[in-house]
């Protein structure tokens, strides 16, 4: 559950501010829910994930500050307090949408998001035991909480460990046309993929980049802007297609037209032309979290 005992009321008083509402019977109905589910919330000193990614979802509220009080005024100007009855109706969808991709659905989302391979890797780092992962495959169980955690662990989408589901349209209402946006993507077992975009300030933008070929890339905790299609290699960190499967680099020149490619696995000496060049790593980010 999310949030000590101390907390859930706090929380609560979050959810109906988001929401715009003054008290928890209205609450219930924006969450669609019974009303006594809150009153059991506040005897149990525990808040579900699930009205939780539901507020984050429906009101654009950010999802740190709904589960922890921290930026609390991050979204106060964002919030569209629409009648309760449209945000039941749209709320309702929405649940139905996430729990119909629960069980192994959301859990190899959870996995991708945090990079690992194994359900074992997931419960030592979660703290939770492989028989309840388990339990969550064997009976299309969504784990709220969880999602709720690796969403602020990681950064990656909420819609998208919820619903499997990329919506960039909310975002797309809340474009400042001043600040430049750059395509963001998300490095999945060798792969990239689409994760919607994101705003850049061209102060973090090095001379000489082509900002129409700058991309957010984020893997597990490590995050970079990468300058794509800079196919001539050189010293420096590269997105390198090795054998069909991408990954991020460390590249050093060597005679003979060869490279010494050092990752997270160890390194190797190959022929320039054994590897192929995707782009160009112009500034790492470092997770804090």
């Amino acid at each position: 559950m999310i949030g000590e005992k101390m907390d859930s009321q706090e929380i609560l008083n979050r959810l109906m501010l988001a929401y715009g509402v003054s008290s928890q019977k209205s609450l219930a109905e924006a969450l669609a829910i019974p009303a006594n589910n809150i009153s059991g919330w506040l005897q149990r000193g525990s808040v579900p994930g699930n009205p939780i990614i539901k507020c984050a979802l429906d009101t654009g509220s950010d999802l740190r500050w709904l589960v922890t009080g921290e930026f609390a005024n991050a979204n106060i100007e964002r919030m569209a307090f629409k009648s309760v009855p449209s945000r039941s109706e749209q709320g309702k969808a929405l649940i139905e949408k996430m729990l119909s991709t629960g069980g192994k659905a959301v859990l190899k989302r959870v996995m991708n998001a945090y990079g690992f391979a194994t359900q074992k890797e997931l419960s030592e780092y979660l703290g939770i035991s492989t028989g309840t992962i388990s339990t969550w495959v064997r009976r299309e169980y969504f784990p709220g909480d969880v999602v709720i955690a690796c969403a602020l662990d990681t950064g990656v989408s909420l819609g998208w460990l919820a619903t499997g589901e990329m919506n960039t349209k909310s975002q797309e209402e809340h474009v400042t046309s001043e600040i430049p946006t750059i395509c963001k993507k998300i490095l999945l077992a060798g792969k990239l993929d689409d994760d919607g975009f994101c705003y850049i300030d061209n102060c973090f933008v090095p001379e000489g980049v082509n900002l129409e070929r700058l991309n957010y890339v984020r893997s597990g905790k490590s995050a970079w802007l990468i300058e794509m299609d800079v196919s001539y290699l050189s010293n420096g960190l590269w997105l390198l297609d090795i054998d069909g499967t991408l990954d991020v680099y460390s590249v050093s020149k060597r005679p003979g037209n060869k490279l010494r490619i050092t990752g997270h696995d160890g390194e190797f000496e190959c022929l320039v032309d054994e590897v192929t060049a995707k782009g160009l790593v112009v500034l790492i980010f470092k997770t804090t979290f």
